[in-house]
C-alpha cells in the first residue's frame, strides 16, 4: 500500500509514517488486498478539521478523524485509490490522555479506523461495528498495542 503524507501543522507527526506503513501492510495481509492500493493521510489541527467537517459533511464541529473514500456506496469497484484520511492531532493527543493509552496507540488507531472507512467498513449497526473493531484490533496488534 502506498501512503502519501501531508502535513498541515507543525506537530511532529513524521514518526508515525513507518507505523502507518506497517498498518497498511498488515491491512493488505488481513483483508487480502492487492499491494497497489493508495491512500493519503493529512495531519491537521482542530480548526482545519472543523472547517472540513462543516463544509463537506454539514457537521459544524471538529472531530478526531475524517475519511473520504473514493468509492462510496454499495457497489464495489476495484479501485487502487482508496481515498483520504484527515487526522486531527489536537484530538489525538487529548484522547490518548483521556483513554489512558499512548499517543502512538491513538494516532495508529485513528489511521486504522480511517483506512477501514475508506475500504467500505462502517459502524452504523452493532454487527458492523463489532466486525470493524475486530479488524482494527488485528491491524494494530503488535504495532500499537493498548499499553
Amino acid at each position: 500500500m502506498e501512503i502519501t503524507f501531508y502535513y498541515r501543522t507543525n506537530f511532529p507527526a513524521k514518526p508515525y509514517e513507518s507505523l502507518y506503513r506497517k498498518i497498511g501492510k498488515r491491512t493488505e495481509e488481513v483483508l487480502q488486498l492487492d499491494k497497489h492500493k493508495e491512500i493519503s493521510v493529512t495531519f491537521v489541527r482542530s480548526r482545519t478539521i472543523h472547517r472540513i467537517n462543516r463544509d463537506y459533511r454539514q457537521i459544524d464541529r471538529p472531530t478526531d478523524v475524517l475519511s473520504f473514500a473514493i468509492q462510496d456506496g454499495e457497489e464495489k469497484v476495484d479501485m487502487n485509490d482508496l481515498g483520504d484520511v484527515f487526522i486531527n492531532v489536537d484530538y489525538a493527543v487529548r484522547q490518548a490522555k483521556e483513554y489512558g493509552h499512548s499517543e502512538k496507540r491513538e494516532f495508529c488507531f485513528l489511521f486504522a479506523h480511517g483506512l477501514l472507512h475508506c475500504l467500505g467498513y462502517d459502524h452504523m449497526k452493532p454487527e458492523d461495528e463489532k466486525e470493524m473493531f475486530v479488524i482494527q484490533n488485528q491491524l494494530l496488534e503488535g504495532i500499537a498495542d493498548r499499553k
